[in-house]
């Protein structure tokens, strides 16, 4: 198990979309503490903030590692035997004496080392971060390591075993295995405010968020004479200056929740397990009706007289057209684009294409267009990716004005598709006389193809795009102003915004041309 552990921890780690995701995390987790005076906050407590000592640093950025990682974590690493398949290395792995379960628990396994050295990066700035906006109160490390331990290292461990059973039983069906995972997550996340989990003290919550939340809850109401009965996590945008101070000593742990993140961990080997029963093992055999054709095809051949081959007779053939015009890219990437991924996908996207019909206009635009947009991800994250990925590469690069023509239609597809399924709010704006909002919508889609050519060019890969894109559109549904890329929110400088994303998708357009410029030359 350890050379597959080690070479696949390796392969993950030295990538240059793993460098960005830690150039990412270092930011995301300098921005859990916000400073005293910021127009936001990552715990809300209804009109009250804990002072910055050791316990709320570090149990503040415990949780919001463990969220973050929880969420957009299952997107970075559920690739990991798809790899396998893809290269091939499969069937050399396959042929080996290893077992399923050891296979899987070593992916498993690689899976949580990639987890577990982003949430160590988390750890190491909190108390950074504890030093640089302290306010006087003694360090004390334990305040750090403990949320640490038993809140992010159980759950990220749960995390990486749900990637793997998805990768085995949902396979190539990128799209139904975030939706269920986001579901799930939902639903776990619904169950931390809530009477159950106070009364359980977290045992049946995976995060383990809701003995924290119960902790913060009694605090307030026994020393304030109030009667708060949730807390809020998540970057929560509103004036807190107001904000009633008050000290936190962290938790006390208790034996029982301990034990319950052993049970979680024995949970994640369970999923494993169970997930070696239904393994293929790279045995992907045909159907027999195929096997059937292909013997009949061959015996059939067999009883035809041999004929003498008599070569080929250029008169013959039909005369040769060139079109060296670029609609027939823009035609035949926008049909791959469509036809990719399994066609009941499209079901659900016409449910939700025909709700942004008759829904209010302004849920309409908030948020089933971003979620509608954010189901296509798997189609757009592979727009620059897919020669690469499928090794054609050598023939694309040396086409015919590759730049000019290729390059184009890929971002001309992705944006027409965006149009198309965003036609219905166009329209409605359209008719209400917001032309300024129709230009909004547009310049978001774009925004959001150049952003998934961008980095699909410059990782070659897709999973930097997917994680970007979820994080995205997270944060749109919880009205985070800076992220309003559609324009669907209140600004007091909706016009900044907008040009500032329309410099954006300059900058991006001249990253992709001249990156790919670079690797056509340099094959």
């Amino acid at each position: 198990m350890y050379p597959i552990i080690k070479a696949d921890y390796l392969q993950r780690t030295r990538s240059y979309s793993f460098l960005i995701t830690l150039a990412v995390t270092i930011f995301m987790a300098y921005s859990f503490i916000p400073d005293q005076n910021a127009n936001y906050t990552t715990l809300s407590a209804s009109g009250y903030k804990g002072v910055y000592n050791s316990a709320w640093v570090g149990y503040v950025s415990g949780i919001m590692t463990t969220v973050m990682l929880t969420y957009f974590g299952f997107l970075l690493v559920n690739s990991g035997i798809k790899k396998d398949i893809d290269t091939e290395v499969g069937l050399i792995i396959a042929t080996t004496p290893i077992s399923n379960f050891k296979y899987l628990l070593s992916k498993q396994l690689s899976n949580y080392l990639v987890l577990l050295t982003i949430a160590g990066i988390t750890f190491c700035v909190s108390i950074m971060v504890f030093f640089y906006r302290g306010t006087g109160y003694p360090f004390i490390l334990g305040n750090f390591i403990f949320p640490y331990l038993f809140f992010a290292v159980p759950a990220l461990f749960v995390v990486a075993a749900l990637a793997v059973t998805a990768e085995v039983f949902l396979g190539k069906r990128s799209i139904l295995q975030f939706i269920i995972y986001f579901a799930l997550c939902g639903i776990c996340m619904g169950f931390i405010n809530s009477k159950e989990g106070a009364e359980t003290a977290g045992v049946f919550d995976p995060f383990g968020l809701s003995l924290l939340t119960k902790s913060v809850t009694q605090h307030i109401n026994t020393h304030f004479n109030e009667h708060l009965t949730k807390v809020s996590f998540g970057f929560i945008f509103s004036d807190h200056k107001s904000d009633k101070p008050f000290i936190w000593e962290g938790l006390d742990w208790s034996a029982l929740f301990i034990g319950s993140r052993l049970l979680w961990i024995a949970f994640g080997f369970a999923l494993v397990y169970f997930s070696s029963l239904f393994f293929h093992r790279f045995d992907f055999k045909q159907a027999a009706g195929t096997k059937k054709k292909i013997k009949e095809l061959f015996s059939t051949a067999a009883l035809k007289p041999m004929i003498k081959p008599i070569g080929i007779n250029r008169t013959s053939l039909p005369a040769l057209n060139f079109n060296y015009g670029i609609y027939p890219f823009v035609k035949t990437e926008f049909l791959l684009l469509i036809r990719q991924g399994n066609q009941w996908m499209w079901l659900l996207n016409a449910g939700l294409w025909v709700a942004i019909c008759f829904v209010p206009l302004q849920i309409a635009y908030s948020y089933l267009l971003p979620i509608l947009l954010f189901l296509q991800v798997t189609r757009w994250s592979e727009l620059a990716t897919k020669e690469k990925s499928n090794r054609v590469h050598y023939f694309a690069y040396a086409a015919y004005k590759p730049l000019q023509r290729m390059l184009p239609a890929q971002v001309i597809a992705g944006v027409i598709l965006a149009i198309g399924l965003s036609l219905p709010v166009i329209i409605r704006c359209a008719l209400a006389g917001s032309g300024d909002v129709v230009f909004n919508i547009i310049n978001g889609l774009t925004f959001i193809v150049l952003s998934a050519v961008a980095l699909g060019i410059l990782t070659g890969g897709k999973k930097l795009f997917e994680v970007f894109f979820f994080l995205l559109t997270y944060a749109v549904l919880n009205k985070v102003p800076v992220t309003d890329y559609l324009g669907s929110l209140p600004h007091q400088r909706m016009e900044l915004l907008m040009l500032n994303i329309l410099g954006i998708n300059v900058a991006l357009a001249i990253i992709s041309l001249m990156t790919r410029r670079y690797q056509a030359r340099h094959l």
